[in-house]
């Protein structure tokens, strides 16, 4: 194909971008649309995928027929055989009727598998069946059923590596990858981001009724020498935050400016906001246990700060010496914490353990010992502080640097997004 006809298949499916590695793809995917061969469509999360599986679709003899997008990674294990090929009645708990499969229902036209590498090896034998010979059973059922649909399947996951792990079929991986098809990440199509962030900010300033966006040339720098992780997704996602916040559209957009919407995960220039390892572990990911010992440990460190300040009240008081003496105890510590100019190691079992409970009786003194009394009592009270109140800190405001993006702030903290996403629902937190 030239040029021109490529462009004509960018216009009608709403593809932006002029880059060598997109233009190869959809050069393909024209070639391949015409035949019933299963095609394998590799790229990264975001990178557009869906899109080819429609050109290839639009473009052949099924065009008529339906069309149909599965992600397999979002079907559970259990159902994912019911929901592809059907089940009959009574088949499981909860089959109250018979019901088709997609690959019943979308007989005669194309079902595209997104993320084919999440299927569960069972599921794999049975799609396999169905490539070589258009046969499949139903859930519960021992009839053999025919049909003629076209697979079309996707992954952002490397096949072979999956084979070799024993995650993936090999013969299946043969079997879909008839023609490859590779959609090249954003970061590998150069000015091909400058386009898409013009068209997306175009579109949100049409939809916002706001003037559109313009950028410096120390932002489109920026923006060509992003890594972008999410694709395309990404950028689209970073165009319409900055239509919508950024409200002074009469000077362009600025490197610094655009570089709090960008929010690499790590910068050069801004410290982690947890570190607890050095050296060869430096960059590894930290378990919840390690921040569970860090927080108790910052309140062992407050504690001592609020024993010092009690102490020096009391020894400048009228009775504050027998405070002391009745209390020597409480207080023993300080001595040891001042002489050691260096943090020392806290043992897990010694840290996980509740603090002993310290009440101060101050009722024979004076109305002049009230402020004494008060610092006594939020002493007591600190040693009393829950964890989860110092966890529910810490997120906040994690989640308040990082503008409320999951991802960075679950960077910053040292666990996965799946925890933090269930730590905000536990405390309750508003994003």
């Amino acid at each position: 194909m030239n040029l021109s006809e490529i462009q004509a298949i960018k216009n009608r499916f709403g593809i932006i971008g002029t880059s060598p590695g997109l233009n190869h793809a959809i050069n393909v995917a024209v070639q391949v649309a015409a035949t019933d061969l299963t095609v394998l469509i590799t790229g990264e999360s975001g990178s557009g995928k869906e899109s080819f599986s429609k050109i290839i679709h639009s473009l052949s003899s099924r065009k008529h027929g339906p069309f149909i997008a599965i992600n397999c990674g979002a079907i559970p294990e259990g159902t994912i055989d019911s929901e592809l090929f059907g089940h009959e009645k009574g088949a499981f708990t909860g089959a109250l009727d018979s019901r088709k499969g997609y690959f019943e229902t979308t007989n005669g036209g194309t079902i595209f598998l997104d993320e084919v590498g999440e299927m569960p090896l069972g599921t794999q034998a049975r799609l396999l069946r169905v490539l070589e010979n258009g046969e499949y059973i139903r859930v519960g059922s021992s009839k053999v059923l025919k049909t003629n649909v076209r697979v079309v399947a996707a992954t952002n996951v490397n096949l072979l590596d999956a084979v070799n792990n024993g995650k993936f079929r090999e013969d299946l991986y043969y079997r879909l990858n008839t023609v490859p098809i590779h959609v090249p990440p954003l970061r590998d199509r150069g000015e091909d981001i400058l386009l898409l962030f013009r068209k997306f900010t175009n579109d949100f300033s049409e939809r916002y009724r706001t003037k559109p966006v313009r950028l410096d040339t120390d932002a489109r720098d920026l923006l060509l020498q992003y890594a972008f992780p999410g694709n395309i997704r990404q950028l689209k996602n970073i165009a319409e935050q900055i239509t919508i916040l950024e409200t002074d559209k009469e000077l362009p957009i600025t490197g610094e400016t655009l570089n709090h919407y960008l929010n690499p995960v790590q910068p050069a220039s801004r410290k982690a906001l947890i570190t607890l390892r050095s050296g060869e572990e430096r960059g590894e990911s930290f378990s919840e246990r390690e921040l569970l010992y860090k927080v108790l440990f910052d309140m062992r460190r407050d504690m001592t700060e609020l024993k010092k300040l009690v102490r020096n009240v009391l020894e400048n008081e009228k009775y504050g010496g027998d405070i002391l003496k009745d209390h020597q105890e409480l207080f023993s510590s300080l001595n040891n914490t001042e002489s050691t100019p260096h943090t020392p190691t806290i043992e897990p079992a010694r840290l996980l353990s509740p603090p002993p409970s310290r009440t101060v009786d101050l009722d024979r003194y004076s109305d002049e010992r009230s402020e004494i009394e008060d610092v006594v009592h939020v002493t007591a009270e600190e040693e009393s502080l829950s964890l989860e109140d110092k966890e529910k800190e810490m997120i906040i405001k994690a989640l308040r640097k990082n503008n409320n993006k999951r991802k960075y702030a679950a960077n910053a903290l040292g666990i996965s997004e799946r925890t933090l996403y269930r730590k905000i629902k536990q405390y309750d937190i508003e994003e």
